[in-house]
């Protein structure tokens, strides 16, 4: 299914109102990434209009393009990071509230985060221990809480983690904090990510705000915020049915007018990246040959894993499905053949689709791959058999 917002401009796909062939020569070559703005701000509204007065954190893991971060930075309330190379970029893009979370933080970029006013997302007593050391002085934990994110693509937390402090030792970890001179400001909380399922959603984000009235109970101190993660997901393949973004915000609407009262001033946050950016990404590449091996048409492209691993099937993918795919020089003609769409690499692993229904495609062609927008270039082996990178272009 491909995602709304494409439409047939000049007998090809259109990206941002431009046919496909425009964007590929605006870049200068393929294969080519297009993120679409307009589908991204439209994205942005509808959460906002969703989730009044709940602050919205761009994580830049999602799509790091500089250029993207620098205008994300503009649209929503805050940035959020999970290494140096991230939180450089976040500080250079002039983003504000700057969260950095994940494990193994290097003492040299707790440093630049502490000089930089960035809130650091606790990962264990050792961490915190590090920072006070540095000269940090107040700090967010990020929870490993006792529940996951149901029907999720990546379940983060209810199990071992290396990732953030078990909900039952947070509040020693608050004493220890308490102890060294360090505040603690905020709670962190990330259960799981990419689920289609509302009701999955409200219920973890339920139970987040339970778990941060346990703390606050605890520990007898109140949090300035609350980052009740993310987890939203998007419809990929055909049998998914998109996320109930309605559902969800109706949901926290109401539980965030009965929280209870140690969290009546806290100020909550969504953090999104995968949900915000990627149905407006597509990535194109150009068909280099077609040929017919025992009954089996192959469009052999010039793209491949090494720019879209994802899309492949080789990026956490138990059972391979094809993502939308379309020829994007004859978007919308019917489909008359059946065809194995495979990349420019040396490895049988190189599959961008399988049994795909297309038109009458030919060398030259565009190959649009749709989903793009998230855990494309940056999530890819871009160095495997040493081809080039992807062009990427904001629309």
């Amino acid at each position: 299914m491909i995602p709304p917002g494409f439409t047939v401009v000049e007998g090809e796909l259109g990206i941002a109102g431009r046919p496909a062939s425009q964007w590929a020569a605006v870049a200068g070559d393929t294969p080519l990434f297009v993120y679409d703005r307009a589908l991204i701000a439209a994205r942005i509204a509808a959460v906002r209009a969703a989730l009044p007065g709940v602050a919205l954190h761009y994580a830049i893991k999602a799509n790091p393009l500089p250029e993207l971060v620098a205008w994300m930075a503009e649209q929503v309330d805050g940035l959020d990071v999970a290494s140096g190379g991230e939180l450089a970029l976040a500080l250079a893009s002039g983003g504000h509230d700057i969260g950095f979370a994940g494990p193994g933080k290097r003492d040299d970029e707790l440093r630049v985060a502490i000089d930089g006013g960035v809130t650091i997302n606790v990962e264990s007593a050792g961490e915190l221990e590090r920072i006070a050391a540095l000269g940090g002085r107040a700090v967010a934990l990020r929870l490993n809480p006792t529940f996951e994110l149901k029907g999720s693509g990546m379940r983060m937390g209810g199990r071992p983690t290396p990732f953030g402090i078990d909900a039952e030792a947070a509040p020693a970890v608050a004493a220890r904090a308490a102890a060294l001179g360090v505040r603690v400001t905020g709670l962190h909380v990330y259960a799981g990510s990419q689920t289609l399922s509302a009701a999955a959603v409200i219920e973890a984000q339920a139970a987040t705000l339970a778990l941060a009235a346990e703390f606050c109970a605890a520990t007898g101190g109140t949090l300035d915020t609350l980052n009740l993660g993310g987890g939203f997901g998007l419809p990929y393949f055909a049998s998914d049915q998109p996320l109930d973004l309605t559902a969800v915000g109706t949901a926290l609407t109401a539980a965030l007018a009965d929280r209870p009262a140690v969290l009546r001033e806290t100020r909550m946050i969504v953090e999104l990246g995968r949900y915000l950016v990627g149905e407006a990404g597509v990535y194109l590449s150009r068909v280099v040959d077609v040929k017919v091996s025992r009954g089996t048409t192959f469009i052999v492209t010039d793209g491949g894993l090494h720019h879209q691993l994802a899309a492949s099937g080789n990026f956490g993918t138990v059972i391979r499905r094809n993502y939308p795919i379309a020829n994007a020089s004859r978007f919308g003609e019917a489909a008359v053949i059946t065809a194995d769409v495979v990349g420019c690499l040396c490895t049988p692993l190189d599959r961008l689709g399988e049994k795909v229904a297309l038109p009458a495609t030919a060398v030259g062609d565009l190959i649009a791959i749709f989903m793009a927008g998230a855990y494309g270039a940056s999530a890819s082996p871009s160095a495997f058999l040493g081809h080039p990178p992807a062009v990427e272009v904001l629309a």
